[in-house]
């Protein structure tokens, strides 16, 4: 049977056919491992759980970025918080007018590891206007005196381990306080599926403190349940109205990203639908 690299999450499996191991490390944070894959190619797991492969990670990266950036109609600094992968940052810095994106992940570890062994997904560590820090993204967004920023992802883990806090109220109103006027936060807000009390709950902190609150979905087949969701904030933006010129010139380059995936990708399944309008305020 050759060898295999198994998930267990929440009552299920989900098994790779690997060739060889390419990284294994424990961080003080976390356990990281880089492996290659007969139908992903390289793929990355912390703490046995799936993050990306270079088979299907386009998807889940250009779904987080694009959205807010093509929304906000200037987008000049953008904050990144987890990501350390390396294919959000590529995403953000495809945008030419982006002067400043800040990258801040907590364990730098991933980092070395992605760097060295998934090279095809962070293709923009050498781009000047990328600023990478290792250090905890709620102390940055609760305590830092810098400019704020048009548009704020969070690109992080499952909100267990030192991904937990992410998911917090309180890491969500420090995004709220560095975000400039009229600017856009996304997030990968986890599977409506298997982890549905997450998703619920993260919405309704969301709206706690957003007037625009609205979840995408889209396929990451890595991931288990196979759907994703991500989630738009603004207090202005409207989540439809996409820059159309930027959108097209950015589309060609992307793999799954385009201006009509972007407008079917808000659809709401009925179950989602029903239970969010049970639950709005």
């Amino acid at each position: 049977m050759g060898l295999w690299y198994e998930e267990q999450f929440k009552g299920t499996r989900l098994s790779l056919a690997v060739t060889r191991t390419l990284y294994s490390g424990q961080s003080k944070f976390q356990k990281v491992d880089v492996f290659e894959t007969v139908e992903y190619g390289r793929a990355l797991a912390i703490d046995g759980v799936f993050m990306t492969s270079e088979g299907d990670e386009f998807i889940y990266h250009e779904m987080l970025v694009h959205p807010a950036m093509l929304t906000h109609p200037d987008p000049k600094r953008v904050l990144v918080i987890g990501g350390g992968d390396g294919g959000t940052v590529r995403e953000v810095l495809r945008h030419e007018g982006v002067q400043a994106c800040v990258m801040i992940e907590i364990d730098e570890l991933v980092v070395q590891a992605s760097r060295e062994h998934l090279p095809t997904i962070g293709t923009a560590w050498d781009d000047p206007r990328l600023d990478v820090r290792f250090a905890d993204g709620i102390d940055y967004v609760k305590n830092s005196t810098e400019p704020k920023y048009d548009v704020i992802l969070l690109d992080g883990t499952d909100p267990i381990g030192p991904g937990e806090v992410l998911f917090g109220a309180e890491f969500f109103q420090g995004c709220k306080r560095m975000l400039a006027e009229g600017g856009v936060f996304a997030m990968q807000s986890e599977t409506p599926m298997l982890l549905a009390d997450v998703f619920f709950e993260t919405q309704r902190k969301l709206r706690s403190l957003w007037k625009n609150v609205h979840p995408y979905f889209g396929p990451v087949p890595l991931y288990a349940s196979g759907i994703w969701s991500w989630t738009h904030c603004s207090d202005r933006v409207d989540f439809r109205a996409i820059d159309e010129t930027r959108a097209a010139t950015l589309s060609e380059g992307c793999r799954y990203y385009n201006p009509e995936i972007h407008q079917a990708a808000f659809a709401l399944p009925n179950y989602v639908r029903r239970r969010l309008a049970e639950e709005a305020p």
